[in-house]
């Protein structure tokens, strides 16, 4: 446990609490007062209410659109399901910013309904949670799928036979045993949009920011780290309830169910109902997520003078078009994100192997301390972590402001939880009497580790490494702030390419997320194939 809690010690704990501190500090005492007085403005009022609400929105019309889908992934086996599972699944790993400009070549000036329809759903609430659909999409799929494939169908059907209608016995009998998964999901999809910041800076404009959104407006533009500083720490309680009550939902639905091989429940659909369920499903994943990627990457090849490949020859070259944005080409930011992406899941490998090594062990509540700060990068603003960054690491031994290690170790956070929880469940069913065995025989600590643990979780080894991968490669609102000009990551770059004006720059960002967006989409190709078991879901 000594080198994750160092690690999280010095590049999350000592960063936030520096910013935060900076923030309600006035000649060396706390101002606390400054709480009350952020809070009771009407704009930060209209934050929160907006956050809130939108996130609330987000959550119930993805369930609506989703749990169709999660039933026919439980209970219908098709050809091509492997193939459509990992497509439903692109969206969750792709970065906002790529989502965010996916929907801004659909919906926006210019865009697909634009010019069918002369109709712009860009800066209006609907745009945003269109987009928050698309991308927590297969959270519901997997989470609830997955456990709904893994429930006995008898059960419903012994419903049935004993005289209750379907609706009756679904409402009876299946709907309370997938409640849990169901709660799951929406507290996972509730925290990624009640966070939510590439999708809202993108597709919101001026008129709507999320929590996220204003914490970075109100640093990075305003300067303003008391409100910044009070922002965060509402954020950080508010995530902080929703992932207290997603573990306690997780800890009943596994003390509470009884489950079965998925092979035992899946079976081709019957009867018209069943084969017009699997078409609406597939209409839906048609329309909902192969559609804004197709026209992003429509886009990419639309130039003035017609479809081809100019706007990606563009990004060979500094200042095309009369662009200074970048001082090097925009191309440069593809080598850069894969670098800073290797190097980061390298360090979340080791820190996250670490510590779910230190969590198969049973210690008591220190163990389950040591799990929950783990989580905490997901409740605290990536925006306060990027900026903490710059004004923490800047004296030495840890003078990192021009490094670029600064880049990685930010991503490498977020990283950390994924590499644990994909972990942790494999190292928890090795057999302690193999590694005893082992020891008995002769062989030190290492080498048992050696060869009993690391043959058995190999690919559980790989998953999480390509999770990581995925992730940091789209890392945007820590980044945003320490990538520095000359070193910019994908992500970074469509961001400031949205943000001047001119066709050219709009078709470089198109270009670029186009390319982010097959990275990602390989990765998770890539984890497919690996994948341990049926049960690898979210």
């Amino acid at each position: 446990m000594a080198v994750p809690v160092a690690f999280f010690a010095l590049f999350f704990a000592y960063p936030v609490t520096a910013i935060v501190g900076r923030g309600l500090k006035a000649e060396g005492d706390w101002q606390f007062g400054r709480i009350g007085e952020v809070l009771s403005r009407p704009d930060i009022l209209d934050v929160l209410w907006f956050t809130t609400w939108q996130a609330l929105a987000s959550t119930a019309l993805t369930l609506l659109i989703a749990l169709p889908g999660a039933y026919v992934f439980a209970r219908f086996d098709f050809p091509g399901k492997q193939v459509l599972r990992a497509v439903v699944t692109v969206p969750f790993v792709l970065p906002t910013v790529v989502v965010g400009t996916a929907f801004l070549a659909l919906l926006g000036r210019g865009g697909l309904l634009d010019e069918l329809w002369g109709v712009r759903l860009d800066t209006t609430v609907w745009a945003i949670l269109l987009a928050h659909v698309f991308f927590n999409y297969a959270v519901v799929v997997r989470t609830v799928g997955g456990l709904w494939s893994q429930l006995d169908p008898r059960q419903e059907e012994a419903a049935r036979v004993l005289g209750a209608g379907r609706f009756a016995a679904f409402r009876r009998v299946t709907l309370p045993a997938l409640a849990p998964a169901v709660a799951a999901a929406a507290l996972m999809v509730f925290l990624f949009t009640f966070t939510s910041f590439g999708v809202v800076q993108i597709l919101g404009g001026p008129a709507y920011s999320t929590l996220e959104v204003e914490i970075y407006r109100q640093t990075a533009q305003l300067l303003d780290l008391p409100t910044a500083a009070v922002l965060t720490l509402v954020q950080f309680a508010a995530v902080g309830a929703i992932l207290a009550v997603h573990a306690a939902t997780v800890r009943r639905r596994e003390r509470a169910l009884k489950l079965v091989d998925p092979a035992q429940t899946s079976r081709r659909p019957r009867g018209a109902g069943q084969w017009a369920l699997l078409g609406g499903v597939l209409l839906t994943a048609l329309l909902l997520i192969l559609l804004p990627l197709g026209v992003l990457v429509e886009r990419s090849f639309d130039g003035p003078g017609g479809y081809g490949i100019g706007y990606y020859e563009a990004l060979q070259s500094v200042g095309a078009g009369g662009s200074s944005t970048f001082l090097v080409p925009p191309l440069e930011a593809v080598g850069n994100s894969l670098r800073y992406a290797l190097v980061a899941t390298l360090i979340a490998l080791v820190i996250g192997g670490l510590a779910a090594a230190a969590l198969t062990r049973r210690a008591g509540r220190l163990v389950r301390g040591f799990d929950a700060l783990l989580m905490l990068p997901l409740g605290v603003s990536a925006v306060t972590v990027g900026f903490g960054f710059l004004i923490t690491l800047d004296k030495p031994p840890l003078d990192l402001r021009t490094s670029w290690m600064l880049v990685p170790l930010a991503q490498a956070l977020v990283g950390v939880p994924f590499v644990v929880r994909t972990m942790l469940p494999v190292l928890r069913a090795v057999d302690d009497r193999l590694r005893e065995a082992a020891a008995v025989l002769g062989a030190s600590p290492l080498r048992a580790w050696r060869e009993v643990d690391l043959p058995l979780v190999r690919r559980a080894v790989l998953v999480a490494a390509g999770f990581a991968f995925a992730v940091s490669l789209g890392e945007f609102g820590a980044t945003v702030f320490i990538a520095r000009p000359d070193n910019p990551t994908l992500p970074v770059a469509v961001a400031r390419l949205l943000g001047r004006s001119g066709e050219l720059n709009y078709g470089q960002a198109m270009a670029l997320s186009t390319i982010l967006m097959l990275v990602c989409a390989v990765s998770l190709l890539l984890l497919e194939r690996i994948r341990t078991d049926r049960s690898g879901e979210f």
